[in-house]
């Protein structure tokens, strides 16, 4: 079995690659940083191929799909993905486009060729690494929150239309909540509250991806934080969230 894992020096998708190379998986990583893949390669104890791309390039998508096509892929994991903290109107344009790219453009089309492979083989698995926050409006994180808000729906309504197929290949979202990982240094925020390890997250979510569940969200607090979202009002929940945002602040 041959998984693709993009994000994968750090986080949920280094701890996606650990766990899956104990279990006996070939990988195809990827990510921004050569010598974390290097790394990894040389540790993880199966058949490790790495290629160092930063998904946030135009054609850094495509020539992921042209290097794995031929290798007869079960299982794409699009875990590649940040966040930045701020308003709207204050945040970099420039950093925003890249986060739209990464969390949005990379994942739609690598989602999209290899579903397209998948199918014509009737097999194949997909996870999206979305969050809690697809489920969210997010003052102060915006363009993250409405680009997870992107992956939740895309991946639930592909899955909807696999499932109408009969289709024996399945797509996977992953809708964490906190998660200890440097997603916060990077988008310059810390949590409010105590998060699931990514060591955690990773494996939850592998196991029930391989399970082919559609909706993934680890612990029980999270389940009940998703399900309370639907019942407020839509004019309330952004406010409530900002609310929340402002706590980070003290940390900036």
């Amino acid at each position: 079995m041959k998984a693709v894992i993009t994000g994968a020096t750090s986080g949920i998708g280094r701890d996606m690659a650990v766990y899956l190379a104990k279990k006996g998986w070939e990988l195809i990583l990827t990510g921004r940083n050569k010598k974390e893949l290097e790394r990894l390669k040389n540790i993880l104890p199966t058949n490790i191929e790495v290629i160092a791309l930063d998904l946030s390039e135009d054609k850094a998508p495509f020539d992921l799909y042209r290097f794995c096509r031929t290798k007869d892929i079960d299982l794409l994991i699009n875990n590649a993905g940040f966040g930045k903290y701020g308003k709207f109107a204050d945040t970099a344009l420039k950093e925003e486009l890249d986060m739209i790219s990464v969390n949005i453009r990379a994942l739609h089309i690598l989602t999209k060729l290899f579903l397209r492979d998948f199918r014509k083989k009737n097999r194949g698995r997909i996870l999206n690494v979305a969050s809690s926050a697809g489920f969210l409006t997010g003052p102060k994180m915006s363009t993250y929150y409405a680009s997870k808000n992107y992956v939740v729906r895309l991946s639930l309504a592909i899955s909807e239309e696999l499932r109408q197929e009969k289709s024996k290949v399945t797509v996977s979202v992953l809708c964490p909540g906190p998660v200890d990982t440097n997603f916060n240094a990077r988008a310059g925020a810390k949590f409010l509250i105590m998060g699931m390890t990514s060591r955690e997250v990773a494996e939850y979510a592998i196991e029930r991806t391989l399970e082919g569940k559609w909706l993934i969200v680890p612990g029980t607090f999270m389940k009940l934080s998703v399900f309370a979202s639907r019942l407020v009002p839509h004019r309330i929940l952004p406010a409530i969230i900002s609310n929340v945002q402002k706590g980070r602040e003290t940390f900036n």
